[in-house]
Protein backbone atom coordinates (compact mmCIF):
# COMPACT_ATOMS: atom_id res chain seq x y z
CA UNK A 1 0.00 0.00 0.00
CA UNK A 2 1.45 3.61 -1.14
CA UNK A 3 1.52 6.41 1.16
CA UNK A 4 -0.14 9.98 0.41
CA UNK A 5 1.36 12.70 2.06
CA UNK A 6 -0.95 15.42 2.62
CA UNK A 7 1.19 18.68 3.68
CA UNK A 8 -1.09 21.08 5.54
CA UNK A 9 2.08 22.49 7.28
CA UNK A 10 5.85 20.76 8.00
CA UNK A 11 8.24 21.42 10.78
CA UNK A 12 7.64 23.40 14.11
CA UNK A 13 3.50 24.03 15.03
CA UNK A 14 2.77 26.19 18.03
CA UNK A 15 6.19 27.33 18.46
CA UNK A 16 4.06 29.90 20.80
CA UNK A 17 0.91 28.07 21.23
CA UNK A 18 -1.06 30.16 24.17
CA UNK A 19 -0.73 33.83 24.66
CA UNK A 20 1.60 34.40 21.31
CA UNK A 21 -0.29 32.25 19.05
CA UNK A 22 -3.22 34.24 19.78
CA UNK A 23 -1.26 37.47 19.22
CA UNK A 24 -0.47 36.39 15.62
CA UNK A 25 -3.20 34.13 14.98
CA UNK A 26 -1.19 31.42 13.72
CA UNK A 27 -2.54 28.39 12.77
CA UNK A 28 -1.18 24.72 13.67
CA UNK A 29 1.11 23.31 11.62
CA UNK A 30 0.26 19.74 10.62
CA UNK A 31 1.73 16.70 8.35
CA UNK A 32 -1.34 14.12 7.77
CA UNK A 33 -0.40 10.87 6.49
CA UNK A 34 -2.30 8.31 4.77
CA UNK A 35 -2.06 4.94 5.61
CA UNK A 36 -4.45 3.29 3.94
CA UNK A 37 -8.17 4.47 2.35
CA UNK A 38 -9.35 0.53 3.19
CA UNK A 39 -10.18 1.16 6.74
CA UNK A 40 -13.50 -0.48 8.54
CA UNK A 41 -15.79 2.31 9.31
CA UNK A 42 -19.28 1.26 10.22
CA UNK A 43 -18.44 1.72 13.77
CA UNK A 44 -15.57 2.89 16.18
CA UNK A 45 -13.69 -0.34 16.56
CA UNK A 46 -10.77 1.16 14.83
CA UNK A 47 -10.94 4.64 17.17
CA UNK A 48 -12.25 3.61 20.37
CA UNK A 49 -10.30 5.69 23.22
CA UNK A 50 -9.47 2.30 25.17
CA UNK A 51 -6.55 0.75 22.54
CA UNK A 52 -4.32 1.44 24.15
CA UNK A 53 -2.23 1.50 21.06
CA UNK A 54 -3.40 2.31 18.18
CA UNK A 55 -0.20 3.86 17.55
CA UNK A 56 3.25 2.43 19.25
CA UNK A 57 7.12 3.44 18.80
CA UNK A 58 10.21 1.55 19.43
CA UNK A 59 13.15 3.49 18.60
CA UNK A 60 12.96 5.13 15.37
CA UNK A 61 9.65 2.11 14.31
CA UNK A 62 6.18 3.36 14.21
CA UNK A 63 3.55 0.63 14.07
CA UNK A 64 0.02 0.87 13.74
CA UNK A 65 -3.01 -1.54 13.85
CA UNK A 66 -6.30 -1.25 12.95
CA UNK A 67 -9.06 -3.40 10.94
CA UNK A 68 -9.60 -3.41 7.02
CA UNK A 69 -12.68 -3.39 5.10
CA UNK A 70 -12.66 -7.72 5.13
CA UNK A 71 -12.43 -7.47 8.99
CA UNK A 72 -9.03 -8.77 9.23
CA UNK A 73 -6.31 -7.02 11.62
CA UNK A 74 -3.61 -5.35 9.73
CA UNK A 75 -0.33 -4.37 11.23
CA UNK A 76 2.16 -1.49 9.89
CA UNK A 77 5.17 0.11 10.10
CA UNK A 78 6.87 3.10 9.23
CA UNK A 79 10.87 4.82 9.90
CA UNK A 80 9.95 8.05 11.90
CA UNK A 81 9.83 10.88 11.11
CA UNK A 82 7.65 10.06 7.89
CA UNK A 83 8.92 6.98 6.40
CA UNK A 84 7.11 5.21 3.88
CA UNK A 85 4.32 2.52 5.26
CA UNK A 86 4.92 -0.88 4.87
CA UNK A 87 1.64 -2.83 5.87
CA UNK A 88 0.76 -6.54 6.57
CA UNK A 89 -2.69 -8.10 6.66
CA UNK A 90 -2.41 -10.95 9.07
CA UNK A 91 -4.71 -14.14 9.26
CA UNK A 92 -6.57 -13.23 12.22
CA UNK A 93 -10.23 -11.96 11.84
CA UNK A 94 -12.58 -10.20 13.83
CA UNK A 95 -16.24 -9.56 14.59
CA UNK A 96 -15.83 -6.03 14.14
CA UNK A 97 -19.66 -5.16 14.48
CA UNK A 98 -19.01 -5.56 17.92
CA UNK A 99 -16.74 -1.88 18.27
CA UNK A 100 -15.56 -3.60 21.91
CA UNK A 101 -13.34 -5.93 19.86
CA UNK A 102 -10.63 -3.50 19.16
CA UNK A 103 -6.61 -4.17 18.19
CA UNK A 104 -4.19 -3.26 21.34
CA UNK A 105 -0.45 -3.67 19.91
CA UNK A 106 2.93 -2.49 22.16
CA UNK A 107 6.55 -3.21 21.77
CA UNK A 108 8.85 -4.81 24.44
CA UNK A 109 11.94 -3.66 24.92
CA UNK A 110 13.73 -6.15 22.43
CA UNK A 111 11.34 -4.80 19.94
CA UNK A 112 8.88 -7.25 19.83
CA UNK A 113 5.48 -6.60 19.01
CA UNK A 114 2.89 -7.97 21.06
CA UNK A 115 -0.62 -7.98 19.99
CA UNK A 116 -4.17 -8.67 21.36
CA UNK A 117 -7.38 -8.35 19.46
CA UNK A 118 -11.46 -9.38 19.38
CA UNK A 119 -12.38 -9.40 23.05
CA UNK A 120 -15.77 -9.03 24.47
CA UNK A 121 -16.39 -11.47 27.50
CA UNK A 122 -14.22 -14.04 24.82
CA UNK A 123 -11.44 -16.08 25.04
CA UNK A 124 -7.65 -14.19 24.95
CA UNK A 125 -6.69 -13.68 21.59
CA UNK A 126 -2.86 -12.72 21.70
CA UNK A 127 0.10 -13.45 19.53
CA UNK A 128 3.69 -11.85 19.18
CA UNK A 129 5.72 -11.12 16.27
CA UNK A 130 8.62 -13.35 15.21
CA UNK A 131 11.57 -11.57 15.37
CA UNK A 132 12.15 -8.18 16.69
CA UNK A 133 10.99 -5.31 13.96
CA UNK A 134 8.84 -7.94 12.36
CA UNK A 135 5.35 -7.62 10.98
CA UNK A 136 4.97 -11.40 11.04
CA UNK A 137 3.06 -12.92 13.81
CA UNK A 138 2.98 -15.56 15.73
CA UNK A 139 0.10 -18.11 16.33
CA UNK A 140 -2.46 -17.64 18.91
CA UNK A 141 -0.58 -17.66 22.35
CA UNK A 142 -1.31 -18.25 26.30
CA UNK A 143 -0.57 -15.84 28.72
CA UNK A 144 -0.67 -17.24 32.06
CA UNK A 145 -3.58 -19.69 31.37
CA UNK A 146 -5.53 -17.98 34.67
CA UNK A 147 -8.68 -16.35 34.33
CA UNK A 148 -8.12 -15.63 30.42
CA UNK A 149 -11.57 -17.22 29.06
CA UNK A 150 -14.09 -13.61 29.94
CA UNK A 151 -11.17 -11.01 28.59
CA UNK A 152 -12.76 -7.26 27.74
CA UNK A 153 -10.60 -4.28 27.04
CA UNK A 154 -7.09 -5.73 26.83
CA UNK A 155 -4.53 -3.08 26.91
CA UNK A 156 -0.87 -3.11 26.88
CA UNK A 157 1.97 -0.71 29.03
CA UNK A 158 5.16 -0.24 28.92
CA UNK A 159 7.89 0.50 31.58
CA UNK A 160 10.98 2.33 31.33
CA UNK A 161 13.32 -0.96 31.24
CA UNK A 162 10.64 -2.58 28.40
CA UNK A 163 9.07 -5.07 30.61
CA UNK A 164 5.29 -4.80 30.00
CA UNK A 165 1.93 -4.95 31.97
CA UNK A 166 -1.35 -6.43 30.42
CA UNK A 167 -4.68 -5.17 32.21
CA UNK A 168 -7.71 -6.61 31.02
CA UNK A 169 -11.43 -7.07 32.88
CA UNK A 170 -12.54 -10.23 33.53
CA UNK A 171 -16.46 -11.00 33.35
CA UNK A 172 -18.83 -8.74 32.25
CA UNK A 173 -20.33 -5.42 32.49
CA UNK A 174 -22.09 -4.50 35.98
CA UNK A 175 -20.10 -8.07 37.39
CA UNK A 176 -16.36 -8.47 36.50
CA UNK A 177 -13.03 -7.67 37.74
CA UNK A 178 -9.71 -5.72 36.78
CA UNK A 179 -6.62 -8.39 35.97
CA UNK A 180 -3.02 -7.81 35.54
CA UNK A 181 -0.39 -9.71 33.94
CA UNK A 182 3.24 -8.49 33.98
CA UNK A 183 5.51 -10.06 31.06
CA UNK A 184 9.56 -10.09 32.02
CA UNK A 185 11.55 -8.66 28.84
CA UNK A 186 14.46 -10.95 30.44
CA UNK A 187 12.68 -13.88 30.42
CA UNK A 188 10.27 -13.21 27.78
CA UNK A 189 7.44 -15.34 29.92
CA UNK A 190 4.11 -13.95 31.50
CA UNK A 191 3.55 -14.24 35.10
CA UNK A 192 -0.15 -13.12 37.03
CA UNK A 193 0.66 -9.91 38.95
CA UNK A 194 -3.24 -9.33 40.12
CA UNK A 195 -5.95 -11.57 40.24
CA UNK A 196 -9.58 -9.07 40.90
CA UNK A 197 -7.03 -6.61 42.78
CA UNK A 198 -10.21 -4.22 41.89
CA UNK A 199 -13.07 -6.12 42.73
CA UNK A 200 -16.50 -5.83 41.87
CA UNK A 201 -17.95 -8.50 44.35
CA UNK A 202 -20.28 -10.05 41.95
CA UNK A 203 -22.43 -6.47 41.85
CA UNK A 204 -20.28 -4.25 39.92
CA UNK A 205 -17.62 -3.65 37.88
CA UNK A 206 -14.87 -0.95 37.33
CA UNK A 207 -13.76 1.23 34.50
CA UNK A 208 -10.46 2.18 34.37
CA UNK A 209 -7.67 4.10 33.12
CA UNK A 210 -4.12 3.48 33.72
CA UNK A 211 -0.91 5.37 32.92
CA UNK A 212 3.31 4.92 34.17
CA UNK A 213 4.75 7.69 35.10
CA UNK A 214 8.60 8.67 34.09
CA UNK A 215 9.53 6.55 37.81
CA UNK A 216 7.48 3.68 36.56
CA UNK A 217 4.90 4.27 39.13
CA UNK A 218 1.65 2.94 37.86
CA UNK A 219 -1.44 4.77 38.64
CA UNK A 220 -5.19 3.93 38.07
CA UNK A 221 -8.27 5.29 38.52
CA UNK A 222 -11.92 4.42 37.48
CA UNK A 223 -16.00 4.49 37.67
CA UNK A 224 -18.00 1.84 39.48
CA UNK A 225 -21.04 0.76 37.46
CA UNK A 226 -23.52 -1.35 38.60
CA UNK A 227 -25.35 -2.50 35.75
CA UNK A 228 -24.99 -2.97 32.45
CA UNK A 229 -26.30 0.53 31.81
CA UNK A 230 -23.99 3.48 31.42
CA UNK A 231 -25.82 5.47 33.59
CA UNK A 232 -25.36 3.61 36.82
CA UNK A 233 -21.68 4.92 36.16
CA UNK A 234 -20.75 6.89 39.58
CA UNK A 235 -17.73 7.95 41.13
CA UNK A 236 -13.85 8.37 40.15
CA UNK A 237 -12.04 6.39 42.61
CA UNK A 238 -8.54 6.14 42.53
CA UNK A 239 -4.54 3.79 43.76
CA UNK A 240 -1.12 4.01 42.73
CA UNK A 241 1.72 0.97 42.78
CA UNK A 242 5.33 1.59 43.49
CA UNK A 243 6.46 -1.87 43.04
CA UNK A 244 5.11 -2.29 39.30
CA UNK A 245 1.49 -3.91 40.37
CA UNK A 246 2.38 -6.05 43.53
CA UNK A 247 0.89 -3.82 46.22
CA UNK A 248 -1.24 -0.70 45.95
CA UNK A 249 -1.40 2.46 47.87
CA UNK A 250 -3.45 5.39 48.22
CA UNK A 251 -2.59 9.13 47.20
CA UNK A 252 -1.10 9.33 50.98
CA UNK A 253 0.87 6.54 50.74
CA UNK A 254 -1.74 4.29 53.09
CA UNK A 255 -1.57 0.66 51.71
CA UNK A 256 -4.60 -0.73 50.52
CA UNK A 257 -5.67 -4.48 51.54
CA UNK A 258 -6.63 -6.09 48.33
CA UNK A 259 -9.11 -6.79 46.70
CA UNK A 260 -9.70 -2.70 46.82
CA UNK A 261 -13.38 -2.74 47.22
CA UNK A 262 -16.51 0.35 46.82
CA UNK A 263 -16.07 0.56 50.61
CA UNK A 264 -12.19 0.30 50.71
CA UNK A 265 -11.54 2.63 47.37
CA UNK A 266 -10.17 6.06 47.30
CA UNK A 267 -12.40 8.42 46.32
CA UNK A 268 -11.33 11.16 43.71
CA UNK A 269 -14.24 12.56 43.52
CA UNK A 270 -18.03 11.89 44.31
CA UNK A 271 -20.70 11.73 41.21
CA UNK A 272 -23.62 10.25 41.37
CA UNK A 273 -25.26 7.84 39.21
CA UNK A 274 -27.29 9.15 35.99
CA UNK A 275 -24.91 12.07 35.76
CA UNK A 276 -23.88 10.89 32.12
CA UNK A 277 -20.58 10.18 33.38
CA UNK A 278 -18.86 8.05 30.98
CA UNK A 279 -16.32 5.27 31.50
CA UNK A 280 -12.75 4.72 30.31
CA UNK A 281 -11.55 8.30 29.46
CA UNK A 282 -8.05 8.55 30.32
CA UNK A 283 -5.39 10.13 32.95
CA UNK A 284 -1.25 10.74 32.99
CA UNK A 285 0.99 12.22 35.80
CA UNK A 286 3.01 15.26 35.40
CA UNK A 287 6.73 16.24 36.01
CA UNK A 288 6.17 15.48 39.51
CA UNK A 289 3.99 12.28 39.31
CA UNK A 290 1.20 13.86 40.60
CA UNK A 291 -2.21 12.45 39.03
CA UNK A 292 -4.31 14.01 35.89
CA UNK A 293 -7.62 12.58 35.40
CA UNK A 294 -9.73 13.69 32.08
CA UNK A 295 -13.43 12.31 31.74
CA UNK A 296 -16.69 14.11 31.16
CA UNK A 297 -19.53 14.33 33.62
CA UNK A 298 -23.06 16.78 34.07
CA UNK A 299 -22.76 18.80 37.19
CA UNK A 300 -25.99 18.44 38.84
CA UNK A 301 -27.09 22.19 38.23
CA UNK A 302 -27.42 21.71 34.36
CA UNK A 303 -28.12 19.40 31.85
CA UNK A 304 -25.20 19.77 29.83
CA UNK A 305 -22.17 17.15 30.27
CA UNK A 306 -18.75 18.75 30.60
CA UNK A 307 -15.54 18.00 30.20
CA UNK A 308 -13.51 17.94 33.85
CA UNK A 309 -10.20 17.52 34.97
CA UNK A 310 -9.67 16.04 38.82
CA UNK A 311 -6.29 16.25 39.74
CA UNK A 312 -4.07 15.75 42.79
CA UNK A 313 -1.87 18.84 44.19
CA UNK A 314 -0.01 16.85 46.56
CA UNK A 315 -2.03 17.09 49.86
CA UNK A 316 -5.81 16.85 48.05
CA UNK A 317 -7.70 16.17 45.11
CA UNK A 318 -9.18 18.82 42.89
CA UNK A 319 -11.89 19.20 40.09
CA UNK A 320 -11.88 21.81 37.34
CA UNK A 321 -14.15 22.04 34.43
CA UNK A 322 -12.34 22.12 31.03
CA UNK A 323 -15.63 23.09 28.36
CA UNK A 324 -17.61 25.50 27.91
CA UNK A 325 -20.43 23.18 25.99
CA UNK A 326 -23.97 24.29 25.66
CA UNK A 327 -25.66 21.15 24.16
CA UNK A 328 -27.48 18.65 26.31
CA UNK A 329 -27.25 14.95 26.13
CA UNK A 330 -28.42 11.72 27.89
CA UNK A 331 -26.36 8.68 28.59
CA UNK A 332 -28.49 5.54 29.27
CA UNK A 333 -28.56 1.94 27.85
CA UNK A 334 -26.02 -1.00 26.77
CA UNK A 335 -23.79 -1.44 24.16
CA UNK A 336 -21.36 1.33 22.34
CA UNK A 337 -23.23 4.31 22.17
CA UNK A 338 -23.92 7.36 20.07
CA UNK A 339 -22.36 9.86 21.56
CA UNK A 340 -21.57 13.82 20.18
CA UNK A 341 -18.42 13.91 22.03
CA UNK A 342 -15.38 12.02 22.72
CA UNK A 343 -13.81 10.57 25.75
CA UNK A 344 -10.96 13.16 26.46
CA UNK A 345 -7.22 11.95 25.92
CA UNK A 346 -5.18 13.93 28.92
CA UNK A 347 -1.42 14.52 27.82
CA UNK A 348 1.27 16.54 30.66
CA UNK A 349 5.04 17.53 30.27
CA UNK A 350 7.64 19.89 31.53
CA UNK A 351 8.73 22.55 29.58
CA UNK A 352 11.29 25.40 30.42
CA UNK A 353 10.34 23.85 34.11
CA UNK A 354 7.16 24.46 33.97
CA UNK A 355 4.13 21.84 33.44
CA UNK A 356 1.87 21.81 30.10
CA UNK A 357 -1.55 20.49 29.66
CA UNK A 358 -2.81 18.99 26.82
CA UNK A 359 -6.34 17.39 26.14
CA UNK A 360 -7.44 15.78 22.98
CA UNK A 361 -10.92 15.05 21.95
CA UNK A 362 -13.35 15.80 19.35
CA UNK A 363 -16.99 17.61 20.17
CA UNK A 364 -19.94 17.80 17.38
CA UNK A 365 -20.12 21.46 18.51
CA UNK A 366 -16.76 21.93 16.93
CA UNK A 367 -17.92 20.16 13.51
CA UNK A 368 -16.58 16.74 15.16
CA UNK A 369 -12.86 17.58 14.11
CA UNK A 370 -9.52 16.29 16.14
CA UNK A 371 -9.26 19.10 18.51
CA UNK A 372 -6.79 20.18 21.25
CA UNK A 373 -6.97 22.05 24.58
CA UNK A 374 -4.17 23.63 26.31
CA UNK A 375 -2.98 25.06 29.82
CA UNK A 376 -0.25 25.84 31.53
CA UNK A 377 -2.62 25.72 35.24
CA UNK A 378 -4.89 22.78 35.59
CA UNK A 379 -7.48 24.90 37.31
CA UNK A 380 -6.42 28.14 34.78
CA UNK A 381 -8.27 28.85 31.47
CA UNK A 382 -8.02 26.35 28.81
CA UNK A 383 -7.72 27.54 25.27
CA UNK A 384 -8.76 25.38 21.95
CA UNK A 385 -8.14 25.11 19.02
CA UNK A 386 -8.96 22.28 15.98
CA UNK A 387 -5.85 20.18 14.36
CA UNK A 388 -7.62 18.43 11.76
CA UNK A 389 -10.25 20.41 9.74
CA UNK A 390 -12.28 17.51 8.23
CA UNK A 391 -14.60 15.48 10.32
CA UNK A 392 -13.92 12.67 12.08
CA UNK A 393 -17.42 11.38 12.82
CA UNK A 394 -17.96 9.44 15.45
CA UNK A 395 -14.31 8.94 16.11
CA UNK A 396 -12.41 9.24 19.36
CA UNK A 397 -8.31 10.47 18.71
CA UNK A 398 -6.36 7.94 20.08
CA UNK A 399 -2.13 8.86 19.82
CA UNK A 400 0.99 7.47 20.13
CA UNK A 401 1.84 7.42 23.91
CA UNK A 402 5.80 5.74 23.98
CA UNK A 403 6.58 9.06 21.16
CA UNK A 404 5.03 11.32 23.07
CA UNK A 405 6.64 10.13 26.59
CA UNK A 406 9.97 9.24 25.26
CA UNK A 407 10.54 12.30 22.63
CA UNK A 408 7.45 14.91 23.49
CA UNK A 409 5.91 14.63 19.85
CA UNK A 410 2.53 13.62 19.29
CA UNK A 411 1.27 11.73 16.26
CA UNK A 412 -2.88 11.25 16.44
CA UNK A 413 -4.28 8.13 15.18
CA UNK A 414 -7.44 9.82 12.92
CA UNK A 415 -10.52 7.98 11.05
CA UNK A 416 -13.65 8.97 9.90
CA UNK A 417 -16.19 6.65 11.54
CA UNK A 418 -19.49 5.79 12.43
CA UNK A 419 -21.82 4.31 14.96
CA UNK A 420 -24.95 3.53 15.49
CA UNK A 421 -26.29 3.24 19.20
CA UNK A 422 -26.00 0.51 21.12
CA UNK A 423 -23.97 -1.65 19.09
CA UNK A 424 -25.19 -0.60 16.04
CA UNK A 425 -23.34 -0.09 12.83
CA UNK A 426 -23.84 2.19 10.25
CA UNK A 427 -23.66 1.56 6.26
CA UNK A 428 -21.06 3.46 5.06
CA UNK A 429 -17.79 2.76 2.94
CA UNK A 430 -14.25 2.01 4.41
CA UNK A 431 -12.40 5.33 4.86
CA UNK A 432 -8.98 6.32 5.39
CA UNK A 433 -6.84 5.86 8.02
CA UNK A 434 -4.34 8.94 8.71
CA UNK A 435 -1.54 9.41 11.30
CA UNK A 436 -1.12 13.49 12.40
CA UNK A 437 2.02 14.22 13.03
CA UNK A 438 2.65 17.71 15.16
CA UNK A 439 6.26 17.77 15.73
CA UNK A 440 6.53 20.74 18.42
CA UNK A 441 4.17 21.45 21.21
CA UNK A 442 4.84 24.32 23.57
CA UNK A 443 1.48 25.57 25.80
CA UNK A 444 3.63 28.71 27.38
Amino acid sequence: MHKSMVIVGWGLWLILLGSVFAEQNKKPSVQVSTVTTEGWARNMINTTIFRHNSLVSHGQTQYIAFYNADSQAVLGKRRLPDGEWQLAVTPYKANVRDAHNSISIMSDGDGYLHMSWDHHNDPLRYCKSLEPGSLKMSTPLTMTGIKEHKVTYPEFYRFSDGDLLFVYRDGSSGNGNVMINYYDVKTRTWVKRQDSFIDGENERNAYWQLTIDARDVIHISWVWRESGDVATNHDICYAKSLDRGISWVRSDGSAYELPITLETAEYARRIPQGSELINQTSMCADSEGKPVIATYWRPQETDVPQYHIVYHDGETWHTHQVSRRTTPFSLSGGGTKRIPISRPQILAREMHQKSEYFMLYRDSERQDRVSLAYSTELSGEWKMIDLYQESVGLAEPTYDTELWRNAGEMHIFVQKVEQGDGEKTVNIPPQPIRVLTLDEISGK
